[in-house]
């Protein structure tokens, strides 16, 4: 909903890009009605209005903040710098920590997926030699297999009805103040800028977050490298010889394909690999980069396979891979969650969770702190740091799973997995019913 600030100019009307026809309604109702009033009432009327917040980034923890704020009575605007939502996506892992706090934001029912019924991973060397081995479903915390895209779906329809969202306008510069933060705002349709007013501003905005650019510092101070790339899709098919619900491996010291299976659609793949040059990786287009980077490896045709349907994937992610590491989270009237904030990678699994765990921790700090923004931000701050901290450790013990860098490490991680292989057969030999004679 449009509305007038607390504080501003009562005769004011705030300039919100592509809401026109909400700004009319506003000047016929809004300030009609308050027209009744004298001044004092109006002004007591104002100061006892929600609390606004903008979230930057229409994203898994951007939505999940506004939710979560929206249900603690706080009145959010989103701001998306695409020119629509996205849709689909690639293969994330929602473990119980994230599961637990989709319930409370009151959208668990609508993340339907599930993980398929007697699946096995696959182990395929370069030869096309397989052993059964573990996946990425297969290790503790009991991960729910999930597209980035079922969980936004989900998230949206909280949002798609209650909170105001922006499509192409993202934050031009950022000025945080004692008691608001005043925020310019560019429409990159038509490329005008307005100056806004909250209480809050969020940055969701992802790995190179503009919001953490504008009020923290460059991306070079807080961006971590793990110089290595990942290529992430939905295939439209299975890989030829392989059962529609199993998955596979191939990892050399230095580059791998992961293909992750579900129970009621095609799987996806990931593509990823060690490099000494990242900016080499993105002078020309990602499949001529990615052909180079597997030539001679065949996988019983799977490497093939996957590079083909890459060529006419419709949507994909091909990125560098980095953390980011910062002393503070917030800064005044600003904060920053989700991967904006402390990427754990995608080699963690723990992205989705942990944004999340940070939206609906952040809202019960807000409503615990209501007279104090600094004093919420510090609690959430402290209490979730050291969640953070564990995976972003782990997330180099899991790259190593993921990619090995060395040779060394490639034995390492295989003899491990065939051991954790072996296990997964026994146990399933162990819940298989005898026949009956």
């Amino acid at each position: 909903m449009v509305g007038q600030v607390a504080g501003e100019d009562l005769g004011h009307v705030p300039q919100y890009p592509s809401v026109s026809s909400e700004l009319s309604t506003f000047s016929r109702r809004g300030v009609v009605k308050f027209s009744r009033h004298n001044v004092a009432n109006m002004k007591g009327l104002i100061m006892q209005s929600s609390k606004r917040v903008l979230v930057v980034g229409l994203g898994i923890a951007g939505m999940a903040t506004a939710v979560r704020l929206k249900d603690a009575g706080w009145e959010p605007v989103i701001i998306e710098r695409a020119p629509e939502r996205r849709s689909g996506g690639y293969f994330i892992g929602l473990f119980a920590e994230g599961r637990e706090a989709a319930e409370r934001l009151g959208v668990l029912g609508n993340i339907t997926r599930e993980n398929p019924a007697g699946s096995k991973t696959w182990e395929v060397d370069s030869d096309g030699d397989r052993t059964l081995s573990i996946g990425f479903l297969d290790q503790p915390g009991h991960p729910r297999g999930v597209l980035r895209g079922d969980i936004e779906a989900a998230l949206w329809e909280r949002v798609r009805d209650e909170i105001e969202v922006r499509y192409s306008v993202t934050p031009e510069a950022i000025r945080s103040m004692s008691d608001r933060a005043y925020v310019v705002l560019r429409n990159m349709q038509d490329g005008t800028l307005t100056e806004e007013s909250y209480d809050l501003v969020i940055g969701a905005d992802g790995l190179r977050s503009t919001v953490r650019q504008l009020v923290f510092g460059p991306n070079e101070q807080f961006m971590k490298p793990f110089n290595a790339i990942i290529c992430a899709f939905a295939l439209d098919s299975q890989v030829p010889q392989f059962a529609e619900r199993d998955g596979l491996v191939l990892a050399e010291p230095g580059r791998s394909l992961w293909v992750f299976p579900f129970g009621d659609r095609t799987p996806t793949a990931l593509l990823t690999y060690r490099t000494t040059d990242e900016d080499a990786e993105f002078r020309r287009p990602p499949i001529e980069t990615l052909r180079a980077r597997y030539a001679g490896v065949d996988g019983d045709g799977a490497v093939a396979h996957v590079l083909d349907e890459l060529e006419s994937a419709p949507d994909f992610l091909f990125d560098s891979v980095h953390q980011v590491k910062m002393p503070s989270w917030h800064q005044g009237r600003v904060v920053l969650l989700g991967d904006s904030a402390w990427c754990l990678t995608l080699y963690s699994g723990m992205g989705a969770t942990a944004g999340l765990m940070g939206a609906d921790a952040l809202g019960a700090a807000l409503e615990a702190n209501p007279a104090s923004i600094e004093s919420a931000l510090t609690e959430w701050e402290a209490g979730l740091r050291p969640f953070i901290k564990k995976h972003q450790f782990g997330a180099h013990i899991k790259g190593q799973v993921f990619v090995p860098s060395n040779r060394f490490l490639a034995r390492v991680r295989t003899a491990v997995m065939r051991r954790q292989g072996q296990k997964v057969r026994v146990a399933r030999a162990e819940r298989t019913p005898a026949p009956v004679s």
